[in-house]
């Protein structure tokens, strides 16, 4: 708080008389400008619709004589003053519409020259400026907690847990601890108290388990709803077959991910490949090895048909991403929003210019997991060298994976896979997919379900057998992805 209360003095030493400051904590805004009051020796009153202009801390009587609680009124009580006070007006930015007498008493307030002249400080969660306004104002950001300082909230809460159930401890552990309060980051001291106590007091503990539920719960005061949305579900490597080489290589780099930010931190990969090789399903898995939220950007809704707000979607949704960090994002399916194209007014063109910026400029740790299945349609400059780590190509499951992939699909359906033969199953998928494996065993459970009996390896050869796999149907489009693979990529299984 102390950095808060230099960098604001800093403000007003510059004699800007109009200072906004969006944030969710109320509360800590209060208690900066308390501080800044004190220390400034300066006298501070707040204002809301509902309490009218106040001392702080001392209630009582309206200040004036007039009802202050009229935002008019208070802002003409504030012009008249004559001292260097400091006021503060919460909550006013909906009694600006359409209102040109209150938008004229704020720029003759910011407009006013001199020491002995009172600072108008605005505080709301958002706050939109009229245009007549908007240089004449100054914009301040609260500081957000350092991890120490997330670590001792937590602890904190931990010891209110304690000193109410007879000093009994909250059991966790020391990396699942880390791992909460890396997930808090982004948080308001506020907010990342609710969380902390949220999953303290459920149960007096701190586990795996709850990593889950403080995401969704992060997810939810973010207001991320629409363009981007949270898997909940995020997949075990352990149910992805084969990729060896995509996982070796995450696991060389997962603690320079989660460790301390810097110039080297992993950006992220893209994955080229067969629709059904399991990108997707990869993309999952990058989340759940490395413990983080997976956020997936929705181009769909995304596309907007007034100008420019398909780019402002985006660059919110990034924004939000960031608030979000450490988080894996997952654009699944890239080709299908950043593909060239004359028809769409350069709107591709804009979205794709937006992101690449984004790319080469974020600091924050937002792991960007891209899935193409269609890589001719990519446009070059988000494939060429340095925008991604590394890009892999993920091909059809060879024999042995294959075997895997029966095996986990098998277990996933309560099925007791040394009951089959899986080297002749393998055998027999030869140029499937994993989704197309996987809808052979969903088939041969459906029509063990019809005729009254136990899933056999005879049905599932059979399910095989009438299944055509996608290798056969887009023999040349494959052939043509391979080629373009060879050299530019590196094969994930």
């Amino acid at each position: 708080m102390k950095n808060d209360i230099h960098d604001l003095g800093l403000v007003l030493d510059s004699r800007v008389k109009l200072v906004v400051i969006e944030s969710w904590d109320e509360p800590r805004v209060l208690e900066v400008l308390t501080g800044l009051a004190v220390k400034r020796g300066l006298s501070l009153l707040t204002w809301s619709v509902t309490e009218g202009l106040q001392r702080l801390g001392f209630g009582g009587d309206p200040i004036g004589e007039v009802d202050s609680c009229d935002p008019e009124a208070a802002l003409k009580l504030v012009k008249a003053d004559v001292q260097p006070t400091l006021y503060v007006m919460c909550d006013l930015h909906p009694f600006l519409d359409s209102e040109p007498k209150r938008v004229r008493l704020l720029k003759e307030i910011a407009m006013a020259e001199g020491t002995h002249k009172p600072t108008l400080v605005l505080v709301s969660h958002a706050f939109k400026l009229p245009a007549e306004l908007q240089r004449l104002a100054a914009r301040f950001s609260l500081t957000l907690p350092s991890e120490e300082e997330l670590l001792a909230i937590v602890r904190d809460e931990a010891s209110h847990w304690s000193n109410s159930n007879r000093g009994a401890r909250v059991r966790t552990d020391n990396r699942t601890l880390q791992q909460v309060v890396k997930n808090l980051r982004g948080m308001s001291h506020a907010e990342a108290r609710l969380l902390a106590r949220s999953i303290i007091w459920n149960d007096g503990a701190i586990t795996q388990d709850d990593l889950g539920a403080l995401n969704r719960s992060k997810f939810q005061l973010l207001d991320m709803e629409g363009v981007l949305s949270l898997e909940y579900e995020t997949a075990r490597f352990a149910d992805v077959g084969g990729l060896e080489n995509l996982k070796r290589w995450l696991g060389e780099r997962q603690q320079a991910f989660l460790g301390e930010v810097g110039e080297d931190m992993p950006k992220g990969i893209l994955l080229v490949g067969v629709q059904g090789g399991g990108k997707s399903l990869a993309a999952k898995a990058v989340a759940g090895l490395w413990g983080l939220p997976l956020l997936r950007l929705d181009f769909a809704c995304l596309y907007n048909k007034f100008f420019g707000e398909t780019e402002r979607n985006l660059r919110e949704a990034l924004k939000l991403a960031e608030q979000m960090a450490p988080c894996v994002l997952w654009m699944d399916e890239v080709e299908k929003g950043l593909a060239s194209g004359e028809q769409d007014g350069g709107v591709s063109q804009r979205v794709l210019g937006t992101l690449l910026t984004w790319m080469a400029e974020r600091k924050s740790p937002v792991f960007m997991v891209a899935t193409a299945n269609a890589i001719d349609r990519l446009p070059p400059e988000l494939v060429r060298k340095g925008r991604f780590d590394e890009l892999f190509f993920v091909d059809l499951p060879q024999v042995e994976v294959r075997q895997d992939i029966f095996r986990i699909h098998l277990q996933q359906r309560e099925l007791d896979p040394t009951q089959f033969d899986l080297v002749a199953l393998a055998q027999a998928s030869e140029g499937f997919s994993g989704a197309e494996i996987e809808q052979a065993v969903v088939g041969a459970l459906y029509a063990a379900q019809a005729r009254q009996t136990q899933v056999e390896q005879t049905l599932l050869l059979h399910e095989l057998a009438r299944t055509a796999p996608l290798s056969v149907v887009m023999a040349e489009q494959l052939a043509g992805l391979r080629a373009w693979a060879a050299g530019r990529t590196v094969q994930a299984g």
